[in-house]
């Protein structure tokens, strides 16, 4: 472990001194100290709903402290909005982006701190501007390129650019690599160099601690509100700084304890689905889930696991093929039926996208609770929604999952990524399905909550529920699965055992590289 102490006379370019933030109902941050040395990346890591955005937007002006000093190159500050914090030479890149899809990317970095010529805009000056920021900081950006034509990184470099153009010398990126491919990944921290030879500042918030470890100079770690400790990332194993966010020891996803039993409870028979141009996405798969039995699904993402998710969830048609689903003792065909019969008869969900098909944002945790489940207890009452059981039992499975935040009525936008994925998995996993499918479960959390839904699904494997698993985890896919199945090019192609098969291995089935007659060989 190591401490941040600055070079002999020259102030922090940023420190807090304890620093408290209380809403209704929580205290985001408990006396939290944090000093960031100039010209360095320092990494704050913890679990989701720690307190990291909390502090950062704190030190950003959009929240102010209730108790605590904050300094700025050892000047003593107090920002009213985050206007205050930029004139003070900070600037913060949000997880999710705040920009314009139909604006040009000069558009959006110079949106709010317009170069006025006379009475009018200077485009010119704009454009030279950012053209010298992209070119400095190795950027790649193209002032007239429209937004919507920008993949996710480019619109990260578009964030980037927007803090740099108001002179910004200390930076916040929150969770910057939460969307990124790793390819994309590496561009960025090629970029945080780049900043960091100029003399600026980079405070990084993160929950990947691999990632943390290669670009970050030192770490500070919080847990549950409160710093817990410093680390030199030189020193510091992922494994220690793991335990230092949830303090205690990790539990690994593996399970070697047969439960599966020979009753089925989805059967696939060659089915298949096709896409708008006519080509199989899914082709002719066959596949069975047995009570008790987890299921993985391998394969590099876009060759058909999405769409296959889609086609048992009576989300996309089928050209050939039947789903059957355990019913009364027997499987019955479900393939006419719609996506609420479907739910209603026995299929869970964990989508791979919570924000898009597991949660509505703007509405609060017990409307989220009742998603997809309205027509059952607790939340139906005949043909009406009862309240009062949906919030009682939203406590209960905000309790049992461990979803952190003020109750029931809090709304979904303000819990981290973390705890709203504990959230679908309570939801899902209350109905006790006969069948659950798992789509990227653990994707964009922290490591205490991987491995508290690991534990949810090893226990719901205990007690004879069929999962359907998928993951781009290898870690996870072995650990966790009684079954391997590689998808590739919408074709199911290998079944491997996952307690023989190494994630290299895995990896070689995945890209084509290794076919199942070579691996049989």
């Amino acid at each position: 472990m190591a401490t941040t102490d600055a070079p002999q006379g020259e102030p922090y370019a940023v420190e807090l001194r304890g620093i408290t933030k209380r809403f209704p109902g929580v205290v985001a941050n408990r006396d939290i100290d944090l000093r960031v040395r100039r010209g360095e990346v320092h990494a704050i890591v913890g679990e989701n709903g720690a307190g990291k955005s909390t502090l950062m937007k704190t030190l950003y002006g959009e929240h102010r402290p209730d108790e605590g000093e904050i300094l700025v190159d050892g000047r003593t500050v107090s920002f009213k909005n985050p206007s205050d914090a930029i004139a003070a030479g900070i600037g913060m890149v949000h997880q999710h982006f705040m920009l314009a899809d139909n604006f040009t990317v000069l558009e959006n970095v110079i949106l709010g701190s317009e170069p006025n010529r006379g009475v009018g805009l200077d485009r010119a000056e704009a454009r030279r501007r950012i053209t010298e920021i992209s070119d400095r900081y190795n950027l790649g950006l193209q002032p007239d390129t429209l937004l919507e034509d920008l993949g996710v990184g480019d619109r990260q470099r578009v964030e980037i650019a927007k803090v740099l153009y108001r002179d910004a010398r200390i930076l916040i990126l929150d969770e910057p690599t939460a969307v990124l491919v790793p390819q994309e990944v590496d561009e960025l921290f090629g970029n945080l160099a780049e900043l960091k030879r100029e003399g600026l500042t980079v405070i990084f918030i993160s929950h990947k601690l691999d990632e943390v470890r290669k670009v970050a100079d030192s770490i500070t770690v919080i847990r549950r509100g409160t710093t817990v400790g410093e680390a030199d990332p030189k020193t510091t194993t992922t494994k220690q700084l793991a335990e230092m966010m949830v303090g205690s020891e990790l539990p690994s996803p593996e399970t070697r304890t047969s439960t599966v039993r020979e009753t089925p409870v989805l059967e696939l028979r060659d089915v298949t689905t096709l896409n708008a141009d006519g080509r199989a996405v899914v082709d002719r798969v066959d596949l069975t889930v047995r009570e008790g039995e987890v299921v993985g699904i391998a394969g590099v993402e876009g060759n058909g696991q999405a769409e296959l998710v889609d086609a048992i969830m009576g989300l996309r048609a089928l050209s050939t093929g039947t789903v059957l689903l355990a019913q009364d003792g027997g499987l019955t065909d479900i393939t006419a039926w719609g996506t609420r019969a479907r739910r209603e008869g026995g299929l869970g969900f964990i989508p791979e996208d919570r924000h898009r098909q597991g949660m509505l944002l703007e509405a609060t945790l017990w409307e989220n609770r009742v998603l997809g489940h309205q027509t059952r207890p607790p939340a139906a009452r005949g043909v009406f929604i009862d309240r009062k059981a949906a919030r009682a039992d939203t406590a209960r499975i905000m309790q049992e999952y461990d979803v952190r935040g003020p109750g029931p009525d809090t709304m979904a936008a303000a819990l981290s990524g973390g705890n709203q994925q504990k959230l679908i998995v309570g939801r899902e996993m209350s109905s006790e399905p006969r069948l659950l499918i798992a789509a990227h479960p653990t994707r964009g959390v922290d490591v205490g909550a991987q491995a508290a839904i690991w534990n949810l699904l090893k226990e719901a494997r205990a007690r004879g529920m069929g999962i359907l698993l998928i993951s781009a985890d290898l870690d996870e896919l072995i650990g966790l699965s009684d079954t391997l199945q590689v998808m590739l090019r919408g074709r199911l192609v290998a079944t491997l055992d996952p307690g023989s098969v190494t994630p290299e291995e895995l990896g070689g089935y995945m890209t084509g590289a290794t076919t199942a007659a070579a691996g049989a060989a």
